[in-house]
């Protein structure tokens, strides 16, 4: 068999040697994209950052969804409103527990509180114009304001119409307005004349007997029987008409008590009985007799005319009256 003949080699030229560039510099190349590709490029890269955000805003949107739903918000406020409602009601800061009374001088001050209805109560159920109501119906009371303020703050001002005197029927006490009128005491005071009254004691009551003169000697200028007396204490209480029950003291009386007690501020204490009038103990030892009006200063001349005469007489009375000024009379002790 014939074997191919072997081909020569080929002989590789030699390449010239690369020599590195040491500064280049790049020429820019202008755009020659046309208005079309270049505002479609902006559409995708808009779309690009679009699509990447929306990866994002997707499950934040639903958590926020899940989270801000109406009725989580109103089972939130709800539990808001009911943890409110328990810290406020459990707080003593809430409480009314100390209430300053402005305007009152007779009347006592925790008296007047308990009658408000406000001392430890809540603000919210605290009604002022009630408790003011309630104020308005005590005696001697006139106008009656509270207020309220956030969070426990009250306060009550009263406008009160002092007692002129105190009237004693038993173990009851009343006040005396201007007026006459009687309101039961509901605070003891101090300095007020107590008029004592004596229309049920039967014992108390001065009898024809007691009015009679046993002789000469016992008149000082006067003449009137034990009859006339009798007849004029009855008609001075018939036009009095006083009982046990009163409701109010007769103008003549107060005004009567009133003077006595100017002239005489020693006095504290005067009795009334319908026959006689006012009257007080003296401290000489017996009880005088002024009836009653404004003409207390005469009365009181007289009065101390007649005992005079009987000191410097050495009669020792049991009582004296002055009633009517003009026909004094007296009874001396047996």
């Amino acid at each position: 068999m014939k074997q191919p003949k072997e081909q020569p080699k080929q002989r590789l030229r030699k390449q010239p040697r690369m020599r590195r560039v040491q500064a280049a510099t790049a020429a820019p190349l202008p755009d020659l994209s046309t208005p079309e590709a270049r505002s479609a490029r902006k559409t995708a890269a808009k779309r690009k950052r679009r699509n990447s955000q929306q990866r994002i805003r997707r499950p934040i949107a639903g958590v926020m969804g899940f989270v801000l739903n109406t009725r989580w918000i109103s089972l939130a406020v709800l539990g808001v409103c009911a943890y409110a409602l328990f810290m406020i009601g459990g707080d003593d800061r809430f409480y009314l527990n100390y209430i300053p009374v402005e305007g009152a001088t007779s009347l006592d001050i925790n008296h007047v509180v308990a009658e408000s209805g406000l001392a430890g109560r809540h603000i919210f159920a605290a009604d002022p114009q009630e408790a003011a109501d309630h104020l308005g119906q005590m005696g001697g009371v006139i106008t009656a304001s509270v207020t309220l303020h956030w969070p426990n703050d009250v306060s009550i001002i009263l406008r009160e119409k002092p007692p002129l005197a105190t009237w004693q029927e038993g173990d009851e006490a009343y006040w005396i307005d201007e007026d006459g009128g009687l309101a039961p005491a509901r605070a003891q005071t101090v300095g007020l004349l107590n008029i004592v009254s004596e229309v049920t004691s039967d014992s108390a009551v001065v009898t024809s007997d007691e009015l009679r003169v046993t002789s000469e000697e016992e008149e000082v200028t006067s003449d009137k029987t034990a009859d006339e007396e009798q007849a004029a204490a009855d008609e001075e209480q018939a036009a009095d008409g006083v009982d046990a029950q009163v409701a109010f003291v007769p103008r003549d009386v107060l005004a009567g008590a009133l003077q006595l007690r100017a002239l005489r501020p020693n006095i504290d204490k005067l009795y009334y009985r319908p026959s006689g009038g006012l009257s007080y103990q003296d401290g000489r030892g017996w009880r005088a007799y002024f009836g009653t009006g404004q003409d207390m200063h005469q009365k009181l001349v007289v009065y101390e005319t007649v005992v005079a005469q009987l000191m410097e007489r050495g009669v020792r009375p049991e009582y004296i009256s002055v009633s009517n000024q003009h026909k004094p009379y007296y009874r001396a002790l047996p």
